[in-house]
């Protein structure tokens, strides 16, 4: 995917950065997309500070997009459905202060998916003003984090990508038997 994407970019560099925004805002409103091929093919394209500010500036703008649409479309029968992730489950009943630190401490960690919480969070009592701002600053190191990643796996060779990627899978391996764990 990233690969196309970077061809998409380089067919159309004076709406390159239009195009990226874009498709970040419609990755943002289904909800399930993973974002961070954009990242990589922005970086690639832009350079690592561009790159990383421009996907951030779509990632939080699509956020804030399908927050609204999520609120006036799901709001009345969504609620019953996400009551049973228990984390979550918090940020429906959260509002103001409760709320920025629950969305700003969810989009601070990798494995939620972005558009659960603003699923959770548009359905729940948080403004849009709390939201926004919590998201986009919680965006701000993991998207940093990302966008180091990709341009440090950019610079390796093969065995370099290798070694992250067995590095990632170890990584999640005990994530998974700690969360075992704890259940």
């Amino acid at each position: 995917m990233q690969k196309h994407f970077f061809e998409l970019l380089q067919q159309y560099p004076q709406l390159s950065i239009i195009i990226s925004i874009g498709i970040s805002l419609l990755i943002a409103i289904i909800g399930v997309v993973p974002s961070f091929f954009i990242t990589s093919a922005n970086i690639l394209f832009f350079g690592f500070w561009n790159g990383t500010l421009i996907s951030f500036i779509g990632e939080s703008i699509g956020a804030a997009i399908a927050f609204i649409l999520y609120r006036k479309g799901f709001k009345k029968n969504m609620e019953e459905k996400i009551l049973k992730y228990e984390k979550i489950k918090k940020l429906l009943f959260a509002q103001n202060k409760e709320a920025f630190q629950l969305i700003f401490s969810l989009r601070l960690i990798p494995f939620v998916p972005s558009g659960l919480i603003t699923f959770a969070a548009a359905i729940g009592n948080v403004s849009f003003t709390y939201f926004f701002i919590a998201s986009s600053l919680g965006k701000v190191p993991a998207l940093l984090l990302e966008a180091y990643a990709v341009y440090g796996a950019t610079l390796l060779g093969g065995q370099g990508k290798l070694l992250l990627i067995l590095i990632g899978l170890l990584l999640l391996y005990f994530f998974i038997k700690q969360k075992k764990k704890k259940e």
